[in-house]
């Protein structure tokens, strides 16, 4: 297929958190190449016309989240949403030639709209996490049920939480849906999401591609640090290091309790400061003996830029992850990174030469690296230069817009999608 193709994505959000932020980035950069790029998000945040909510009125978000809430309740998730019944007709997947999904969890795609869409589409299907391998949740941990159909599910409250365990039948369920859908690659952004994906039963014969998160390189990159500091007014004479995530307070999954004790065992805190971007940063004040720099949740590139400027290094602590974006805009900007060996970190934190990893929960030997990268210089600046070369080489947005544009090439070229 030549020339411009139309593809529909949907997405939780269009700009706010991880997943949304790695969808805006496609869709803008399938924009830049002459394609017909549209959203369907729950939560729409952006000024595009190029962006829809599935509900976009109040009653209808209320329907849905009563909707929600009865899934939750009876345990058969993402059952019962009234929008679905209106997307199935929304003119702009009637005619899209292709849909890309993102995270379809969070109350906006039912079921059975997911089921209509691989029944009439192709589809691709860019991993944000593994709710689509198992029987209710995003992460499944130590949990192995994934593998063979889940039930007796031994965490119902984790994200996204139900109720009752039905996750045999939930998984049962994702089973056919997917056997039905008429064409179906699963990209991953991490080689981890990669792996697990190819070991998931539901996924037989499907196609997996390993693509990673793309950024705008000429946005996120090196700059000076001292004007940074300057503009969030922290002083010049401290090691700072960087911990951002969405929910930055009390988040067991992003690894916030270990960075705690790592923070409160890192030798000389008056010589460090800790910078935290994310909701809830204020929570750090108090709880580690350096100075905190709290600025909150950052929904400005420019601000998200500045901080990742004002740092020397940055710290990942996560315990479940697949990989993140403030991970790959840290390297981006040049700087090596500390983070645990959880997910798909390793693709990003090549140990001991863009940073250093740490076996999940070491917090010895995160504490470790730390040290070795506050008292050397050197070291830093030599991390910081190969992380951001290999920023260059393997998350640029450009490249990734153009795996995605050739990834829907050849799918739509197949005979049977004519």
């Amino acid at each position: 297929m030549n020339g411009q193709m139309r593809i529909l994505h949907f997405s939780t959000a269009d700009m706010e958190g991880g997943s949304a932020r790695s969808a805006w980035r496609i869709h803008t950069g399938l924009l830049s190449r002459g394609h017909d790029s549209r959203m369907l998000v729950r939560s729409r945040t952006s000024s595009s016309d190029r962006v829809r909510s599935v509900a976009p009125t109040r009653p209808q978000r209320l329907l849905d989240r009563a909707g929600d809430w009865i899934g939750r309740k009876s345990g058969l998730q993402y059952h019962f949403l009234p929008s679905s019944l209106v997307t199935r007709r929304d003119p702009w997947l009637g005619a899209a030639d292709l849909v890309q999904l993102f995270n379809t969890h969070g109350g906006y795609v039912s079921q059975g709209l997911l089921r209509h869409l691989g029944r009439n589409k192709p589809v691709v299907w860019r991993l944000s996490d593994l709710w689509p391998l198992t029987g209710h949740c995003a992460y499944p941990g130590d949990c192995e049920g994934w593998r063979s159909g889940c039930g007796n599910c031994p965490d119902l409250a984790t994200y996204p939480p139900v109720n009752r365990d039905r996750t045999d039948y939930l998984w049962q369920e994702k089973r056919q849906i997917y056997a039905e859908f008429l064409e179906l690659v699963m990209v991953a952004p991490s080689s981890w999401t990669a792996r697990l994906v190819s070991e998931s039963p539901l996924f037989t014969g499907r196609e997996i591609l390993r693509i990673p998160n793309g950024l705008d390189l000429t946005f996120y990159r090196p700059g000076n640090r001292f004007e940074a500091r300057d503009r969030l007014g922290i002083p010049h004479d401290k090691i700072l290091f960087i911990f951002n995530a969405h929910v930055a307070a009390n988040n067991p999954r992003k690894g916030t309790h270990l960075l705690v004790e790592a923070m409160q065992a890192l030798p000389e805190p008056d010589k460090v400061g800790l910078l935290v971007v994310g909701q809830g940063a204020e929570w750090w004040n108090g709880r580690i003996p350096q100075n905190v720099y709290p600025l909150g949740f950052l929904q400005n590139d420019e601000a998200v830029r500045t901080a990742y400027l004002a740092a020397d290094a940055a710290v990942v602590p996560s315990t479940v992850e697949n990989l993140p974006n403030s991970l790959l805009e840290a390297i981006a900007c040049g700087l090596p990174a500390v983070a645990f060996d959880a997910g798909g970190m390793g693709d990003a934190v090549i140990d001991s030469e863009t940073g250093f990893l740490a076996n999940v929960g070491n917090v010895a030997l995160f504490v470790e690296a730390m040290d070795r990268l506050r008292r050397d210089t050197a070291m830093r600046a030599t991390m910081g230069a190969a992380a951001r070369r290999l920023a260059e080489v393997e998350f640029d947005q450009v490249v990734e817009a153009g795996r995605f544009e050739a990834l829907y090439r050849k799918m739509l070229e197949r005979p049977h999608n004519d």
